[in-house]
């Protein structure tokens, strides 16, 4: 048998390495986290090749004692906390003490530091775990350290690691979720001399999110916030148009500490409710304070997830906020708003779901998918732009933007006093319109925007982005219907275009919501019984809810060893349709198991909307259609359907003028203006 022993330092570090350093990004997370741990107001990430060739952070915290350099890399050693009551309070990003030795084992490190004051600092060299210099050396406050061949003795590791394309965009969103985590913290991202994010660090949130998702998507982000006795929360969600096909885009940031949780996503999600499409998730960002004692941070290697001690409480605090968020605002998409913006992403890229992303990255840089050389390059310029326009595409609609305007812009005529009105300009603009009796062009007065809301000032902390907070349905008059299927209408400010299903669908989805909870009033006695044949297993699950069952209506008895009666069923059920409509019901308890009396409902509403509402290709007429828009307008909600689709668009005055080219500079005089055929 084999003798038991201890292992070498070297060999222990490793081995940590193999949990906490996985990746470059783990490298670039762990280094940055000990530099906002040393209060660090300014963080520089230099990375090449990803991180396999090197990676740079420096920051302006601390630094470190040059007495205590050497021992920074001893594993387990650790400034952060000193005892057993430390680490139910930790209130540091780091604290186990492994990250330096675990890299300084696994790659060449040389660290360069220096605290205030101090009349010379300290630069220390690694290689592969083992010490190879300590000197002397100028460096200001602060800490610069340098990781260069990555895994260089354990090829193992470097063989299983993905694509460049794919560690880079790992890295890059590390740096995000930190950004979005201390916003008082200027970051700068540049990956081989590219620069791929930079934040203030004047504590403004949404500038951050706007440098992140863009600005664009910033500009649809809404604000929150609330609190009770144990936690604060604020932040910004997206409005139920802006959504993404996975939940990557929520990010939820405990005590500064970005952590993923399915219970606080799913709270999120279930805080929109019918206004998010099914299968479509929502941006946020959350920083949730709290009492560090209700909260476990020595859960998992990375500390990616935590273990809270009153989750129930704080998962209801935040549907309670998103819930609010949406109560009274008018969440109508702007059909042309959302028309331009496709165009504008479709020349830039694409929605940036994580598997079009590294599709993108994949083709631009030529690298595989399964093992990374760590000798081949990317294309820079390619791929910096693609990073540029996936993670924060904010370059490219500034210039948009700016291209736009420019296209559009109309230069006033100001008059000041009487004698403005001799000018030439005023003179050439009365004779367009002399003849035009109907034409009255100065019938409205503009509302002049200031200056901080039309664009961001990047170094003003207290600058906000313009977020759309509309309330209020608007009085819609019926004009007529396409294809059976839309309904047109318009108002004082627009156009809309109706999806008439979808109108009824919420129409209905609330109706029956509201029946279903009044159980026992209404039902219809079966005059010859329906016979359910289940297999025995699927007979003990369904006795195992009989209670939900009964909290709709449904009352099931037992008729044999694999069947089961039903006799009577509420009144709101689709005549012909009663027994499909049972059976999906049980299939929903089979499947979901543990589903409660409050979700039971609401799937039962939704599939009674659906099924109870008009299809398209059915022509209503005038009298159906007035009728429905006026039941839409008293709905709880008439903007979503309950699967989350919108009930309806809309054209502003101003977007029709647009389209018509109402609202434009000809760039021509208004002779040759006044020479068209038109």
């Amino acid at each position: 048998m084999t003798e038991i022993h201890e292992l070498s330092d070297i060999l222990a570090n490793q081995i940590a390495a193999g949990e906490v350093i996985e990746r470059p990004g783990s490298v670039v997370k762990e280094l940055v986290e000990n530099a906002l741990d040393a209060q660090a107001t300014q963080i520089d990430i230099l990375v090449e090749d990803a991180g396999i060739k090197s990676i740079r952070v420096i920051d302006d915290g601390a630094g470190i004692t040059n007495d205590q350099v050497q021992r920074a890399f001893l594993r387990h050693a650790t400034s952060k906390i000193s005892s057993r009551q430390d680490l139910f309070r930790v209130h540091s990003l780091g604290f186990r003490g492994e990250a330096l030795p675990s890299i300084a084992s696994v790659a060449d490190v040389v660290l360069k530091t220096a605290v205030m004051d101090a009349k010379e600092g300290t630069k220390i060299h690694y290689r592969g775990g083992e010490l190879v210099s300590q000197t002397g050396t100028n460096a200001r406050q602060g800490t610069d350290i340098l990781v260069k061949d990555l895994f260089f003795n354990t090829p193992a590791r470097l063989k299983y690691l993905k694509s460049q394309a794919t560690e880079l965009a790992q890295i890059v969103d590390v740096i995000n979720r930190l950004a979005m985590s201390y916003t008082k913290v200027a970051f700068h991202l540049v990956h081989n001399g590219k620069e791929l994010l930079q934040t203030a660090g004047n504590g403004n949130l949404q500038q951050v999110i706007a440098s992140v998702y863009g600005l664009s998507q910033a500009k649809k982000m809404v604000a929150v916030n609330i609190s009770d006795n144990d936690f604060a929360i604020s932040g910004y969600v997206s409005l139920p148009e802006l959504t993404r096909s996975n939940r990557s885009y929520i990010s939820i940031l405990i005590n500064g500490r970005f952590v993923k949780n399915y219970n606080l996503s799913k709270a999120i999600v279930k805080g929109y409710g019918s206004k998010l499409m099914v299968g479509r998730f929502p941006i946020a960002v959350l920083q949730i304070s709290m009492d560090p004692l209700l909260v476990d941070v020595n859960v998992h290697p990375q500390k990616h997830e935590v273990r809270l001690s009153k989750e129930v409480q704080l998962m209801a605090l935040i549907e309670e906020m998103i819930v609010k968020c949406f109560t009274n605002q008018n969440l109508i998409p702007d059909a042309y708003d959302n028309y331009m913006h496709g165009k504008i992403n479709d020349q830039i890229v694409p929605e940036t779901d994580d598997a079009q992303f590294m599709a993108q990255l994949q083709k631009i840089s030529g690298t595989s998918t399964n093992h990374v050389n760590p000798n081949q390059g990317i294309n820079d310029d390619n791929l910096a732009s693609a990073i540029d326009g996936t993670s924060r595409h904010l370059q490219f609609q500034n210039e948009a933007t700016h291209a736009s305007q420019e296209q559009t812009s109309v230069h006033p005529i100001m008059i000041t006093d009487a004698t403005d009105l001799k000018t030439k300009p005023v003179q050439e603009f009365a004779a367009k319109y002399r003849l035009e009796d109907n034409i009255q062009p100065f019938t409205e007065v503009s509302t002049p925007v200031a200056a901080d809301e039309m664009q961001l000032d990047w170094n003003d902390e207290a600058t906000t982005i313009d977020a759309p907070v509309k309330t209020g349905f608007p009085t819609l008059e019926y004009i007529g219907q396409m294809h059976g299927t839309f309904l047109f209408a318009q108002a004082e400010d627009g156009f809309y275009i109706i999806d008439q299903h979808a109108a009824q669908e919420r129409i209905k989805y609330e109706y029956f919501r509201e029946e279903i909870g009044k159980i026992g009033l209404d039902s219809q006695r079966l005059l010859v019984p329906i016979v359910l044949t289940y297999p025995k297993v699927d007979i003990l699950k369904i006795q195992a809810h009989e209670d939900e069952l009964q909290a709709v209506g449904l009352h099931l008895e037992t008729f044999g060893d694999d069947a089961l009666i039903v006799r009577e069923h509420p009144a709101w059920f689709e005549k012909g349709q009663e027994e499909s409509t049972i059976r999906e019901m049980i299939d929903w308890l089979l499947r979901d198991g543990n589903i409660t009396t409050k979700a039971f409902r609401e799937k039962t509403a939704i599939m009674m909307s659906c099924k109870r509402s008009i299809k398209a290709n059915w022509s209503l007429n005038d009298y159906e259609a007035r009728g429905l828009l006026t039941q839409l307008s008293q709905a709880t909600n008439p903007y979503n359907c309950p699967h989350g689709r919108p009930v309806l668009v809309s054209f502003t005055n101003i977007d029709m003028e647009k389209m018509f080219k109402r609202i434009q500079d000809s760039h021509e005089s208004w002779i040759e203006y006044d020479n068209h055929p038109f």
